[in-house]
């Protein structure tokens, strides 16, 4: 019995290290491969899309769309049979995408009949989100992801003062042009100033008067001067957080180790 546990860890582990890890030759090949599918299966939901394609080659497409789900569905279930929780994985980010992945075409099996023709066309779009399954396997998302999170409190904080800014501009227009120039409420006003700070500059709603136009000078300089201040924030994060360690925790599917890293630094288990 005991020798029978410690070969199904020994596989388990082993296909853990294949399907999550990419420092070994079999971890990369399989994350080649996998990249290599979930853009084909993307081409095809756009080719998918044309009418011309769509008439002509309407039988294959379909076929190709049922091959990548099976596909895709084995991949889901391995990386559930190779964790040792496997609801870490099923309610993790890219968890929810793999399954959103594969679950439209299944449920298209479930809602057939020409009633259900416009939901289950609605239920095929979601077969995009296998676009975000190249996430995972891009070694500087990871890195970026680290530092989104590192520097979230410090990007809260900018995006308060800029939307204390736009409210207090478009405040200030409003009272400025008025109804008679087009800013003809405080909300179209403060969209007006997040259009100009923002360098847009759609154009539907200009200012008229002199007093308008040096405002609207100045939230421009503005708008060229914070451009700067996300970056630098990121960048920062990033640099601190920028590492090519690819291990993930089997127990816990934490992926941000040290390259020395023996030990899980969330939860202790041994990588």
């Amino acid at each position: 019995m005991k020798n029978n546990v410690k070969n199904d860890s020994g596989w388990r582990a082993r296909l853990h290290e294949i399907i999550f890890e990419a420092d070994t030759p079999e971890g990369k090949t399989f994350d080649v491969v996998l990249l290599i599918l979930i853009v084909m299966s993307i081409i095809s939901v756009f080719l998918d899309s044309v009418a011309s394609i769509r008439e002509r080659f309407g039988p294959e497409l379909h076929l190709a769309e049922w091959i990548f789900t099976l596909l895709f569905s084995v991949e889901y279930a391995f990386r559930i049979i190779s964790t040792r929780r496997p609801s870490q994985y099923i309610f993790s980010f890219y968890g929810i995408i793999d399954l959103l992945a594969i679950l439209p075409t299944w449920l298209s099996m479930v809602l057939a009949g020409s009633q259900y023709l416009i939901v289950i066309r609605i239920l095929r779009l979601l077969r995009v989100f296998r676009i975000l399954k190249l996430g995972r396997y891009v070694r500087a998302s990871r890195t970026l992801t680290v530092a989104l999170r590192q520097s979230r409190h410090k990007i809260i904080v900018f995006l308060e003062v800029v939307l204390t800014l736009v409210i207090i501009m478009g405040s200030l227009m409003y009272l400025i042009e008025g109804p008679d120039s087009g800013f003809s409420s405080i909300p179209r006003s403060i969209y007006w100033a997040i259009v100009t700070l923002t360098t847009v500059g759609y154009g539907d709603i200009t200012p008229q008067t002199i007093p308008g136009q040096l405002l609207a000078s100045v939230i421009m300089i503005i708008g060229y001067a914070i451009i700067a201040v996300p970056t630098g924030i990121i960048s920062v994060e990033m640099a601190r957080a920028d590492q090519t360690n690819t291990q993930v925790c089997r127990n816990c599917q934490f992926p941000n180790h040290d390259d020395d890293a023996v030990y899980c630094k969330r939860c202790g288990h041994k990588l």
